[in-house]
């Protein structure tokens, strides 16, 4: 597998070179941005597989880039962790609406966010990929990643397609937010049971197209989790 690129944007120096040393030690190749205009530069020059993105920079915040790249077909894909120094749950989870996968508190341990990284890249290339799914209509092929509703595609962010791959594989039972976080996430990687159900509401979303609305196929499920099941459509 070719060396995989990340992007560090945060304007602190020592920050940056401690998150370049850590990654570098486990074998990513590093580039660096200050600011949010240096940021979206690299992102176009560069097409970073993973992006560090800090929450306060100067020139404005990283919601507004995440939001500018949220925006455009090349760069939506782009798996984004968050660097955040505030711990308030509403800011953890507007970060989390506007398209970040995840999200780290600082301080934090560098052992921590290689782990993240690591789910994070392994996510975006579909992991142990599978065949092609059907239920009432929606179809998942696993070998393109691609899901289709009638004759439309839907497009979604990497985690969300692999929440509706596992739950397209289990149907009809319900799994607590610690067992997807187990599932989709991966046992050894530190996410809170939150992110889960901000991702679910993105998944729903996704799959209220114009040809049917399928998001009834993800279930609540009171006092457990989340199952998925064909007669909620």
């Amino acid at each position: 597998m070719s060396e995989r690129t990340v992007l560090i944007v945060d304007d602190e120096l020592a920050i940056r070179d401690m998150l370049r040393m850590a990654l570098e030690m486990a074998g990513y190749r590093c580039i660096e941005a200050e600011n949010i205009q240096q940021a979206h530069a690299l992102i176009f020059d560069e097409r970073p597989d993973i992006i560090l993105l800090d929450w306060m920079l100067p020139g404005g915040s990283g919601l507004e880039l995440m939001r500018r790249l949220k925006r455009e077909e090349s760069t939506r894909e782009v798996p984004v962790i968050m660097l955040t120094a505030k711990t308030a749950e509403d800011n953890v989870i507007q970060g989390l609406d506007v398209g970040a996968d995840d999200y780290m508190t600082k301080p934090f341990a560098p052992r921590e966010l290689i782990a993240r990284v690591r789910a994070l890249l392994r996510r975006a290339s579909g992991g142990e990929e599978q065949g092609r799914m059907e239920v009432g209509g929606l179809v998942l092929d696993g070998e393109s990643r691609r899901i289709i509703a009638g004759d439309d595609a839907i497009d979604m962010g990497p985690t969300e397609f692999n929440l509706l791959q596992f739950f397209m594989s289990h149907p009809e039972r319900a799994y607590t937010r610690g067992q997807l976080l187990d599932h989709v996430w991966g046992g050894n990687v530190y996410v809170e049971e939150r992110t889960v159900d901000v991702h679910i509401r993105r998944l729903r979303k996704a799959l209220q197209t114009e040809a049917a609305d399928y998001s009834g196929l993800i279930q609540t499920v009171r006092g457990t989790g989340y199952r998925f099941s064909s007669r909620g459509l």
